[in-house]
């Protein structure tokens, strides 16, 4: 990991979306230790503290020095919103409703605090500021960013920097860096991170400074950290080698492009047939029938304006794009609605037998009809991940059985520059898929991306 001197398994163990309380969390990240995986990123707003609950609890059983810990600060979201409107801390970025920021000293050493008591831990490895680049953002949006906002910013990241030194004499970080997601985009954007900028503020606070660690987004289709030169003529993956710093990327399967999520893995097993044009009204059947049979039995009007949860989906469905799309939309179309009407009829019905038994059968077919669509579904992502697939040999990746998603991650693994790949695996089959990618064979990682990512003539 750069001039740290830390040693961190090749692919990390990334805790977005993992929560303490769920089992299979905390199995998943208990085979990623024992598979040797040693690095574990997580954040003080994920899960809103209970990321770093269930890191805390697995920690217990491991000796501290055999697990390095990531852990970011900077988000004011969830229970640390009303913190924040009872303090009123510093130089807050009220970005949107819900969504804050703040890397003032004051909201950082109540964040670092905090952190450390959630992870059960004295000292934190590698403190990351969290998207500082909302500041910028912000300013963006109503404008182009000034030389004086610019100022501004990188003021703010000294200021911080100057804090989590204090915190490295006081023993309760070892180093510290920056998490951006605009650390690779082109020199020109307003809302870009210069990592040679925030290397001049950690050399301004002190010439031995701690500033060792950066975390970005880079995937196939977010190449920007590998190819975009942005620091003096330099991508950030060179500026960082030649600088000592340990490179930490996230969303190696998620991709934003086209203005859309992209998910790099495959989706349908090899062999499973198509679903015929009409599938669908064979998915919603039984929850029309479970529907209809209540209204027929208590003469009440369905959820959704009386078309009920068959109808909602069969309405909803072929307007979706994928399965992504479909769990970005399930809860403010049909599990919300749902809920609403179930919460209103339960007064109505409580003492009402044939309504509790109903109920009690539609949470079954519930679960059962939601993981039905998004199998239906999974044969339009298929359809880009095939598409993906035939992309990235054509770029010179070798063909082979391996499946899009060890491919994505092994492209990456071969980077020169980059100390670790953050990966969601929140189930223990997904960490034996990805910590088998350091058993594949190299590959030209710098030329696939190159050729991945040139612009194709119309049509092609």
């Amino acid at each position: 990991m750069g001039d740290t001197g830390l040693l961190c398994h090749p692919i990390g163990f990334g805790c977005y979306r993992v929560s303490q309380g769920n089992p299979g969390h905390e199995a998943a990240l208990r085979k990623y230790l024992a598979r040797g995986g040693n690095l574990i990123d997580t954040s003080a707003n994920y899960g809103d503290g209970q990321s770093e609950a269930l890191v805390g609890a697995v920690l217990r059983d491991y000796e501290r020095s055999r697990v390095i810990v990531v852990t970011k600060g900077g988000y004011i979201q969830g229970s640390n919103m009303e913190a924040a409107r009872q303090r009123d801390f510093p130089e807050v970025v009220r970005y949107a409703e819900g969504v804050w920021h703040c890397m003032h000293p004051t909201f950082l050493e109540n964040q670092l605090a905090t952190s450390l008591e959630r992870l059960g831990l004295e000292r934190i490895d590698v403190y990351l500021l969290h998207n500082p680049e909302y500041f910028l953002m912000d300013k963006a949006r109503n404008g182009t960013v000034t030389p004086q906002e610019e100022e501004e910013y990188y003021r703010r990241i000294r200021q911080a920097f100057q804090f989590l030194e204090s915190r490295i004499e006081s023993g309760k970080v070892s180093w510290y860096g920056i998490s951006s997601n605009t650390f690779g985009l082109p020199a020109d954007d307003p809302t870009r991170t210069s990592l040679e900028r925030c290397l001049g503020a950690a050399r301004s606070v002190r010439a031995d400074h701690h500033f060792r660690v950066i975390q970005l987004p880079l995937n196939l289709l977010e190449p920007g950290a590998a190819l975009e030169k942005n620091n003096g003529g330099k991508t950030v993956l060179e500026f960082s080698q030649d600088e000592g710093f340990a490179v930490l990327s996230n969303r190696p399967l998620n991709a934003f492009a086209g203005g859309r999520m992209i998910r790099l893995a495959d989706f349908v097993p090899p062999g499973e047939p198509r679903p015929a044009p009409d599938a669908l009204a064979g998915i919603v059947a039984p929850m029309r029938e479970h529907e209809m049979q209540i209204a027929r039995e208590l003469q009440i009007g369905l959820c959704s304006g009386g078309i009920g949860v068959a109808g909602v989906l069969e309405k909803l469905v072929p307007q979706l794009e994928s399965s992504i799309h479909w769990e970005s939309l399930a809860g403010h179309y049909v599990l919300r609605p749902l809920q609403a009407w179930l919460q209103e009829n339960q007064e109505r019905f409580a003492g009402d037998q044939r309504w509790q038994a109903w109920v009690e059968e539609l949470i079954d077919l519930l679960d059962d009809l939601l993981d039905a669509v998004a199998r239906h579904l999974s044969w339009r992502d298929q359809a880009v991940s095939n598409a993906l697939r035939s992309r990235l040999h054509a770029a010179g990746y070798p063909e082979g059985p391996e499946s899009l998603s060890r491919m994505a991650i092994n492209v990456l693994a071969c980077l020169p520059g980059l100390s670790c790949i953050l990966t969601g695996m929140r189930r223990a089959k997904y960490v034996n898929d990805a910590m088998g990618v350091t058993e594949l064979p190299p590959v030209d990682a710098f030329r696939i991306l190159q050729d991945f990512n040139q612009p194709k003539e119309e049509g092609v």
